[in-house]
């Protein structure tokens, strides 16, 4: 897994460690769950991760519990996201492993793979199943079966200056890819005598907003037939995503590198400087941008990444966490009842108001009051998790072929198509 983001404003980061797990195999997952002894009593060891829940709703979970449960103690423990996959991994393998754990949504196939997870398929609806944000279930399922259940999510939007969209006469934020580069065209024409004026920053090796456009225009990074996967970034689907790409890249003039990402520089601080009409961010960058200049706070707007089809938003890549149980835990049963109590209506409502938005509840409207967090939470409804493949963290903690490929096809050294079909050759390398 890679870093990944800051969420709503005033939310607490959200930072996903490197993958890499190399942890042991351990047993099978169906047979090592049906004969896990049922505990009734005891402590129940709970490990989530720092920022993800405030302490209001897990003192209240918690105690909740215990009531329901008497005998049993909630040993809670709260881990930091650095250092956690060597840490998990250890655990995991291990006879003593918490009983319920937090895991970044990337990371859940691959220790699905390695069989340290218990088999949840048979409890998806007794933990509101038919709530579930879809791109986080999808992130949780490995080879047909459910081992991770959703937490809470985020996701990009476009975030702008409000006084430059009205300055350059946009009315309304755009809902489609032509109304998009149209307000493009406008801010250039407004503001481009300026040499350091950006309609759009945009970096070159942004790939998750490029999921975006792969996936709106019907195409994926790869296709999966149980645990193998096979890519499909040479698809005409996913070359119309990547020239969708270059065309804002090239319309928008971005001064950004297109041999980096939109970590190195931050994109926050470029947009905090005050040149920049829009980027493609998270809400809680545009806190990291007040730093600098304090009126943008209200200054910014947001508006869900448009799609092709107007009125109709580009799905978003959900990063985000799931909550799993060891197949080694002793006390799955009452892991089990924790995870449904967690996952109820109440506690996702609570999740909401911090400003994630809620992994198994369809309710968002605790975000309504955030101008940034609502636009997020809308849009999360059409997201979408990377392929649920265990060997993805070596996709994105190697040389990733989807920057590569970005920055090949933008600088010109290789057209769409040897873009694409090197990227793809270096993904089925990498996933098969």
């Amino acid at each position: 897994m890679k870093r990944w983001i800051k969420l709503a404003a005033g939310v607490a980061a959200i930072t996903l460690a490197t993958a890499g797990c190399a942890g042991s195999s351990g047993s099978g997952n169906t047979q090592a769950s049906s004969n896990a002894p049922a505990a009734q009593g005891g402590d129940i060891t709970v490990w989530l991760m720092t920022g993800s829940a405030p302490d209001s709703l897990t003192t209240a979970l918690n105690k909740e519990f215990e009531d329901k449960h008497p005998g049993t103690k909630v040993k809670y423990e709260v881990q930091q996201w650095n250092g956690i996959q060597q840490k998990l991994t250890t655990a995991l393998g291990s006879q003593n492993p918490p009983d319920v754990f937090e895991i970044g949504n990337t990371q859940t196939p691959q220790f699905a793979a390695q069989g340290v997870l218990a088999d949840l398929t048979s409890s998806v609806n007794d933990m509101n199943g038919s709530q579930w944000l879809k791109g986080l279930k999808d992130s949780g399922t490995f080879d047909g079966k459910q081992y991770g259940v959703p937490f809470y999510a985020a996701n990009r939007e476009v975030l702008y200056r409000k006084d430059m969209f009205e300055q350059a006469g946009i009315t309304a934020p755009p809902t489609s890819n032509d109304e998009w580069l149209a307000a493009i065209d406008k801010l250039k024409a407004k503001f481009g005598s300026d040499p350091d004026f950006q309609a759009l920053y945009l970096p070159g090796q942004y790939w998750y907003t490029l999921l975006s456009f792969i996936w709106d225009q019907g195409g994926d990074i790869a296709k999966g037939d149980g645990a193998k996967f096979t890519g499909t970034l040479d698809t005409p689907q996913a070359k119309a995503g990547l020239e969708f790409y270059k065309k804002l890249v090239d319309q928008s003039g971005t001064k950004a590198p297109k041999d980096n990402d939109e970590s190195n520089p931050a994109q926050a601080g470029i947009y905090g400087a005050g040149k920049v009409a829009m980027f493609i961010g998270t809400p809680g960058e545009v806190a990291t941008a007040a730093k600098t200049d304090p009126s943008l706070k209200d200054k910014t707007g947001a508006f869900a990444i448009p799609g092709k089809t107007a009125g109709k938003s580009a799905p978003v890549f959900l990063g985000g966490s799931n909550l799993a149980i060891p197949v080694n835990s002793k006390k799955q049963d009452l892991a089990k009842e924790y995870l449904k109590l967690l996952s109820s209506a109440k506690y996702q409502g609570e999740i909401a108001k911090g400003g994630f938005v809620p992994g198994t509840s369809t309710d968002i409207s605790a975000l309504d009051s955030d101008p940034y967090a609502s636009v997020m939470a809308k849009a999360s409804q059409n997201g979408r998790a990377v392929p649920s493949s265990p060997k993805w963290g070596d996709v994105e903690a190697g040389q990733n072929p989807l920057k590569d490929m970005l920055t090949a096809y933008l600088t010109g050294k290789k057209t769409v198509d040897q873009a694409t079909a090197d990227a793809n050759a270096a993904l089925n390398k990498l996933l098969g």
